[in-house]
């Protein structure tokens, strides 16, 4: 019986559009010790509600009770293209929020085991949910730690999103993902900001996607330059990783997505988003997964955007900020402002060494 039904799951699962299905037992999580290690040793930076939520995250059987099984998804999120702009965004926030595309998808696959299965109680957790969802999943087969602390799936690469929904039904088990990243360092060694300390250790408080937005306050001077042109999130560690690249003579194996939810929105330049009222970011990026960095932490991520790019187009849009009520947006501002300044001394010092050169070298000629 358990044989049929976990069969069953996982086609109904597929037919929703999900890419990956696997199912777990609802057990404390193998990396349940390594968490609270990672969460004592102050990595985790502002985001007190993991260390809130932690007794829970461990023990995923307290979320629902008597839960026994734990239905895992995999939902691939990679465009086949990214869309022109003159900033970067992190692939999962192109499209939709996902939170609200897989919470449907697991609400449908919920309805349907409980018309199979009237005593069924079920759970969702789609990220905000108080779970441990890369342990569920590779305890479920989707995939296996990479260094860069991602999933990654041997088949699929590691752009795709988790979700889980705990039932109280005893279901059959699929075996852990096994693999493993061997000698390779690609993504310690290309992340910019050092937040990879060391393989399968990440510090989120130099991490892009924990500064652009977890972090509400100032980001850290010495993390600004490194950012790059990073707005929202970022992918590096992951675009370097052997398996979301090209193999010879094969296909890639991240794939694209086939979710209409999740195919990239149209985006602002970086001119439009500076001249953003608050009124405009909510139209903008409703049902987005941007909102999340909310207009403020948008702003302040811009201005620094700006900085570094140090075009003199857009100094006239980073002044009104020098002037702005929040006085993290007016340092931010200001440091925009000194780095264009910098490229220019730079510039006029550069041009007057080659003016000197130019006339040593006339004289020496005469």
């Amino acid at each position: 019986m358990p044989r049929d039904v976990t069969k069953w799951i996982k086609q109904y699962a597929r037919a929703l559009g999900f890419d990956l299905v696997g199912v777990a037992p609802v057990q404390s999580p193998p990396h349940a010790e390594s968490f609270l290690l990672w969460l004592a040793q102050g990595y985790a930076g502002v985001m007190d509600y993991l260390e809130r939520t932690a007794g829970l995250r461990i023990n995923p059987a307290a979320i629902l009770p008597n839960a026994r099984s734990a239905i895992v998804v995999g939902l691939n999120y990679a465009p086949a293209e990214l869309p022109p702009t003159d900033y970067r965004i992190a692939r999962y926030a192109l499209g939709d929020d996902y939170h609200a595309v897989i919470r449907e998808k697991l609400e449908t696959l919920l309805c349907a085991i409980q018309a199979l299965e009237p005593e069924a109680q079920g759970r969702i957790c789609v990220d905000s949910a108080p779970v441990l969802e890369r342990d569920l999943a590779m305890l479920a087969g989707l995939g296996w730690y990479g260094k860069n602390t991602c999933l990654i799936n041997t088949q699929r690469g590691s752009y795709f999103f988790i979700g889980v929904l705990l039932l109280t039904m005893e279901l059959e088990y699929d075996s852990p993902a096994q693999g493993g990243c061997g000698t390779c360092r690609l993504c310690l060694d290309a992340c910019p900001t050092g937040a990879l300390i060391a393989p399968y250790r990440l510090d989120a408080r130099k991490c892009i996607s924990y500064l652009t937005i977890e972090l509400r306050e100032a980001i850290p001077v010495e993390h600004r330059e490194p950012m790059g042109e990073w707005l929202f999130g970022c992918d590096i560690c992951q675009e370097v990783c052997p398996f979301n690249r090209p193999r010879v003579h094969q296909p890639m194996r991240a794939q694209p997505t086939r979710e209409p939810r999740l195919q990239p929105r149209s985006l602002p330049k970086l001119a439009e988003i500076l001249q953003m009222r608050e009124a405009d970011f909510a139209e903008r990026f409703r049902g987005s997964a941007i909102k999340r960095a909310k207009w403020r932490g948008l702003i302040r991520n811009a201005l620094i955007i700006a900085g570094n790019k140090r075009d003199p187009a857009l100094r006239p849009l980073i002044e009104p900020f020098l002037r702005h009520e929040d006085p993290m947006l007016r340092e931010a501002a200001e440091w925009a402002i000194k780095q264009a300044t910098k490229e220019q001394a730079v510039g006029r010092a550069s041009s007057g060494n080659a003016t000197a050169n130019s006339g040593d070298s006339s004289l020496r000629s005469e």
